[in-house]
């Protein structure tokens, strides 16, 4: 072969190499052949192909179904190829809220400046116990006499409150049970084909019911009911240093969530850890709403004698608000108390809520024993560890240590109808 020939050859071999190599090239990227034939059959898709067409096969409807959180939901089409987890769209993920909390859940110290000398010294331990270091205050009270047994933490105790958060539902249920709004058996519409009734409102507190409630109500009769039963007026009966709640003169903006946001959670609404003591104290003791006394001195408990503020049109009302109350601690919001004590009956109430970045959480009980009743608040303040089920956790730790103590073996307690009316 001649040397022209020798050097032809090699060129053709170059070019028909840097012709060949995109042709390998694009046909690992399209499984069709270059004459347009179909693939075989032993070819597989891409998965660049694979998502171009599953891409133009969603962009072909405008909305379509997606999987949220084990929901079904209807996101924009775009969003849903967008995602590169199908069980979580974009735009639910870019509006999550999450809240902020600045005040902590855990303070130490909080005991130092509480006077103690006339309280009961086996309730005040048992409540130092069963507080911890939880940012909060522990109130219990003999409902049969309004005597405090024991104040922990009294500067909170006695400070000007905050949100009632649903513990707010007592006083509603109570008004519309005595307006005959309700019974603890009248399954109230909360849209939908949902109805619900009293006892399972209360034992889960459940916020649409009292909130249908509320409005029908009005605010007149809601507001009437609640200074009634002792919000907005001070709860104790010459005790230094106690301070005064708030219940608004008129119904807060419906911006704001109007009466129904006021009945469910206590919107606007500044409550004490005594006034709720109080109010729940009338409940226990059937009807009778007495002035807290906290004795500080042996002699002050030696000449105690009960004053009674005003006696409350709530017998009736009593047996239909128990049940809700009693569900609320085995079954509902309240169950956690269970995890400590459950040899005596407990009725409560739990509530949870926020505001400027500092979370709530309260619980209201009394304990229904033969021997006698003790009512025991719980009020905690701080960041995400704080809510109504701790405050219940809390409250059934002191109730086990009262148990233990045989506080509940030392007889009844001191009979409501020796009380003196100031």
């Amino acid at each position: 072969m001649s040397k022209f020939g020798v050097r032809g050859l090699r060129l053709m071999v170059i070019v028909s190499g840097m012709v060949l190599a995109p042709a390998m090239w694009a046909a690992h990227v399209n499984p069709h052949t270059l004459n347009g034939s179909k693939p075989k059959s032993t070819q597989k898709v891409s998965e660049s192909q694979h998502t171009k067409r599953r891409m133009r096969h969603l962009a072909s409807s405008r909305t379509t179904t997606g999987h949220v959180a084990g929901r079904r939901v209807a996101t924009h089409s775009g969003s849903l190829a967008r995602a590169s987890v199908p069980a979580t769209s974009i735009s639910a993920r870019r509006h999550t809220y999450h809240e902020r909390f600045y005040m902590s859940s855990y303070a130490e110290g909080l005991t130092g400046a509480d006077i103690i000398d006339g309280e009961d010294p086996v309730v005040r331990q048992a409540a130092i116990d069963a507080l911890g270091n939880m940012n909060g205050t522990v109130v219990a009270i003999e409902p049969t006499s309004g005597r405090v047994l024991a104040m922990v933490n009294q500067k909170l105790a006695l400070s000007s409150g905050a949100q009632p958060c649903s513990t707010i539902k007592l006083s509603v249920a109570l008004a519309a049970l005595s307006e005959g709004l309700i019974s603890k058996e009248t399954e109230v519409s909360l849209g939908g084909r949902s109805r619900m009734n009293l006892t399972v409102a209360l034992a889960h507190s459940n916020n649409a019911y009292f909130e249908a409630v509320g409005r029908k109500l009005g605010f007149e009769k809601v507001a009437y009911y609640a200074h009634q039963y002792g919000l907005g007026e001070l709860a104790g009966y010459d005790i230094p240093g106690e301070q005064l709640g708030t219940y608004p003169d008129e119904v807060i903006p419906e911006k704001l969530g109007g009466v129904g946001k006021m009945c469910s959670f206590g919107e606007g609404i500044s409550m004490t850890p005594l006034q709720l003591g109080g109010m729940v104290s009338a409940i226990a003791n059937g009807g009778t709403l007495y002035y807290l006394q906290h004795p500080t001195t042996p002699e002050e408990i030696a000449n105690f004698q009960p004053r009674i503020k005003r006696q409350l049109d709530i017998a009736p009302a009593i047996p239909e608000i128990s049940e809700g109350m009693a569900g609320a601690v085995q079954y509902g919001t309240a169950r956690r108390l269970g995890l400590n004590f459950s040899e005596e009956e407990i009725l409560g109430k739990t509530g949870t809520c926020s505001h400027a970045g500092t979370r709530f959480g309260w619980f209201a009980s009394y304990a229904n024993t033969s021997s006698g009743r003790v009512v025991v608040v719980v009020f905690l303040q701080g960041g995400r560890p704080t809510f109504g089920p701790k405050a219940a956790e809390i409250a059934g730790h002191m109730y086990r240590n009262l148990y233990d103590h045989n506080f509940f073996l030392a007889g009844p307690l001191r009979p409501a109808d020796t009380a003196l009316a100031r």
